[in-house]
């Protein structure tokens, strides 16, 4: 069964970021290959990683939860509508050389979801027994993991910027996950973008306060920034660039 690695923070931190350097690394280490899972609502994982997107499960979920309330069914005589989700989930399926990429898509519209979530759930507890590891890149709320639709996980990293904002939206998401028993063996906390990679006494007082293990500490660096201004994937930084280093040190101590 795969090893699920939740990644979980609030808009603008970096989280994504750190994601796609998290996948790029395990690769590397022969950890692969690993299904990478864009579940936050406004999915860019796969920018970070440089593949291209052409088909969400949201878009399957949607056309096939469509299919019988329309005059033009796209399910072919013959199929049934199981039959036919599993062919279209393989679709949206992005493969790279060490991992494979599947991007949910935007949330639902009208109309009932429910059979088609179901069969997404049934489809990605498959998927479980082909990959050593599942990384997902989550919104702050978790939706697809508290839900159900993706497997519990067993490694919970939340990530915050170096604000009291940011570490006490990081504390709500450690409750969430404590509220719906999800019980992963190892949580922990990246403070992202930190001044020099150091934490003053105030953010420091604040982990305490919400009762969060730090992991480490990833510091401000303008590469990632340039990176992304000129559309570059920010998982092929440089080896000796300060982010992706302070991150590697910070996977090498999980235990994974």
């Amino acid at each position: 069964m795969a090893h699920v690695i939740a990644v979980a923070g609030k808009g603008g931190v970096g989280k994504t970021t750190l994601c796609g350097m998290l996948i790029r690394y395990l690769c590397e280490k022969g950890k692969g290959p690993i299904l990478a899972v864009d579940a936050d609502a406004n999915s860019n994982l796969n920018e970070v990683l440089g593949v291209k997107v052409n088909t969400t499960l949201g878009d399957v979920r949607e056309e096939i939860a469509r299919a019988e309330m329309s005059s033009e069914n796209p399910i072919p005589a013959g199929m049934s509508k199981a039959d036919y989700a599993e062919l279209r989930f393989e679709d949206a399926i992005v493969e790279d050389d060490d991992f494979d990429l599947l991007v949910m898509g935007r949330t639902q519209g009208k109309g009932c979801y429910c059979f088609v979530n179901g069969l997404l759930q049934a489809q990605l507890a498959r998927y479980q027994n082909s990959y050593p590891y599942f990384v997902v890149d989550n919104e702050a709320g978790m939706e697809h993991i508290s839900r159900g639709v993706l497997p519990s996980m067993q490694t919970a990293i939340l990530v915050s910027d170096c604000s009291r904002r940011g570490i006490q939206a990081v504390g709500r998401i450690a409750e969430l996950i404590r509220e719906c028993d999800m019980h992963p063996s190892q949580v922990g906390l990246i403070v992202n973008r930190a001044p020099k990679g150091e934490l003053n006494d105030g953010i420091k007082e604040e982990i305490e306060n919400q009762g969060l293990t730090l992991l480490g500490v990833v510091p401000q660096d303008d590469t990632v920034y340039e990176y992304d201004c000129e559309g570059r994937p920010t998982s092929s930084l440089p080896e000796d660039n300060p982010v992706k280093q302070a991150l590697r040190a910070i996977v090498d101590k999980l235990d994974l």
